[in-house]
């Protein structure tokens, strides 16, 4: 599954010792747009959190895993992501490519004048 959006959190790296050796997970927190906006917050464990580098502010789609798992009689649900991408950035209002094409007439272009037969002042 993948969701879009940008980064609004980077909380503190958690790391513990399992039955597996030492473990690190870092949360992050993701403000997906719309008219009203939601966070989801997911999990990068081990090595990627290095290697994914994520910054607050970055827009980022997160391939993610959700996970729900019964402790205690309670459900527990987790958001685990496995890739991160970065969105490329989009043009900002004001910056724009090549300027349009404009078309000017040629001087062998004939030109309508109120004294020519053609002209016509009709708004329709």
């Amino acid at each position: 599954m993948e969701i879009k959006g940008r980064i609004t959190h980077v909380l503190p790296e958690q790391t513990g010792e399992g039955r597996n050796g030492t473990w690190r997970k870092g949360s992050f927190v993701l403000e997906l747009p719309g008219t009203y906006p939601k966070s989801v917050c997911f999990d990068v464990w081990g090595p990627n959190i290095d290697a994914f580098g994520i910054k607050q502010g970055e827009e980022v789609t997160a391939h993610i895993d959700i996970e729900s798992r019964e402790y205690n009689g309670k459900w527990f649900t987790n958001v685990k992501a496995w890739k991160i991408t970065r969105e490329e950035p989009t043009p900002t209002a004001g910056v724009s490519g090549p300027p349009p094409e404009t078309s000017w007439p040629s001087p062998d272009d004939e030109v309508k004048t109120p004294q020519s037969e053609e002209f016509d002042d009709l708004p329709f």
